[in-house]
Formats: C-alpha cells, sequence, structure tokens
C-alpha cells in the first residue's frame, strides 16, 4: 500500500516534471494519476491483480500547487466515487492548539461543518496566539495534528471535504 508521503513524492513529480499523466505499480497496486483541464491530480487506483482488494488511499494536493483541492476517484471494486478535498496546512511555525483554554472545547471536530472564515484552531508563535480560519466550506474529515504538538510551516493540519 502507498502511504501519503510516497503519494506526496509522487505528485510532487508530476508537478515538478509537468507530466499531465503517469502510471504507477507498487506492492500491488496500480496507480493512475493524470490532471484534468484545471490543473487538478485525479488519482485512480486499482489494484493490480483482483484477488487484493486494498483500500484506495486518500489524496491531498501536493504543497504549492496551483489548485487548493484535489479529485479523488476510487476505482476499487468497493467505490467508485468522487470526493473534493481541501488539506488546510500551518502558515507558520509554532504550537498547535485546537481550543482556546485547555478546558475550552475544541474549534471543530472531525465530521464538523465549517464555513469559510471560521477558527480551526490557534498556532502560538512567539508569544503570539495566530487563530487560523478555514479558507474552505464543507466538513472536516482529518485532523492532522494533536493539541499541543509544534507545527512546520506547510505542514497538514486539517482535511475538509470541500461542499
Amino acid at each position: 500500500m502507498i502511504d501519503l508521503d510516497h503519494l506526496k513524492q509522487i505528485l510532487d513529480l508530476l508537478r515538478d516534471h509537468e507530466l499531465s499523466e503517469l502510471e504507477i505499480e507498487h506492492d500491488g497496486l496500480r496507480l493512475k494519476i493524470r490532471k484534468d483541464a484545471a490543473g487538478a491530480a485525479v488519482v485512480h487506483s486499482v489494484p493490480a491483480t483482483p484477488a487484493l482488494a486494498m483500500p484506495p488511499p486518500v489524496m491531498h494536493p501536493a504543497p504549492g500547487g496551483p489548485t487548493p483541492s484535489a479529485s479523488v476517484s476510487a476505482a476499487g471494486p468497493e467505490s467508485n466515487e468522487e470526493v473534493e478535498l481541501a488539506v488546510v496546512k500551518s502558515p507558520i511555525v509554532g504550537t498547535f492548539y485546537r481550543s482556546s483554554e485547555p478546558e475550552a472545547p475544541p474549534f471543530v471536530e472531525i465530521g464538523a461543518t465549517v464555513k469559510k472564515g471560521q477558527v480551526l484552531c490557534i498556532i502560538e508563535a512567539m508569544k503570539l496566539m495566530n487563530e487560523i480560519d478555514s479558507e474552505y466550506e464543507g466538513q472536516v474529515v482529518n485532523i492532522y495534528v494533536e493539541n499541543g504538538q509544534p507545527v512546520q510551516y506547510g505542514e497538514r493540519l486539517f482535511a475538509i471535504r470541500t461542499s
């Protein structure tokens, strides 16, 4: 199975070499990646052999890419749906906090619906508390960082299924 770091490297190769299509077979999984007319990567994953029913990989856009979201198409035996995911990344280096105070409830949870401009978290940098707002409307499907963890510039914080 291809993990997210490998998928990110593959997407970086696609972008860096300005390829419009790429097909890779790795550990019994065949991965086809092509750019659509808008420049978003469309991923098709199919088991290399029908007996290997592997779950489709989750795909996120490569950092610095031209589009904030990516289309993921899983061509496996159980799924034929398109999912739009947007990844919110850290704009600064600091400490990630899910709420405004230790006892306060988190700003968002997985499954929560968010609106554009809604506060998702706080990143403390040099004793300043920086609110990180959502640039997207949709549903939070993943939170990549634990409360109180340090984050780097460009590190993934949230995945949002855009609506």
